[in-house]
């Protein structure tokens, strides 16, 4: 079956009486995966050891084992500094943070305008922070 669109769930959420009836209409349609392995789809598509995504994202390894067991999910900042560690594309974070129920990066967002300068242009974690700092705003970790 197609995948419904977000816009044609949210009206047939809508135009439901009965949220049972939605949710066992739309089963397929919900996020499947877990977190754990949505980042793991991402890290395997990297040529990199997780010791060197936990130096690149700024996270102890022993964080990065739970996150990565699904003992652990990541706060958005650190969701970000993984997507950075592992060079995620503007759309595996936008995905990655959408999937843990956080607030995509958003370009009116001054600090949001930051980051995503980041990712567009290839930053590392440490210059993001360095640029986040000058500009006053919170740091990622």
């Amino acid at each position: 079956m197609k995948d419904k669109s977000t816009d044609i769930l949210r009206q047939e959420l809508m135009d439901s009486v009965d949220i049972n009836d939605f949710l066992n209409n739309n089963e397929e349609h919900f996020y499947q995966d877990s977190v754990a392995q949505l980042i793991n789809q991402i890290f395997l598509k990297k040529n990199m050891s997780k010791a060197q995504l936990a130096k690149q994202s700024g996270i102890s390894e022993i964080y990065l084992h739970r996150i990565f067991s699904g003992l652990r999910k990541p706060s958005r900042d650190r969701l970000i500094c993984l997507c950075f560690g592992l060079s995620a594309t503007l759309d595996e974070a936008q995905e990655l943070l959408t999937h843990c129920g956080y607030a995509r990066l958003h370009p009116k967002i001054r600090r949001d305008a930051i980051i995503l300068y980041g990712l567009l242009h290839g930053s590392n974690l440490f210059e993001i922070n360095h640029q986040l700092f000058d500009a006053d705003e919170e740091p990622l970790c």
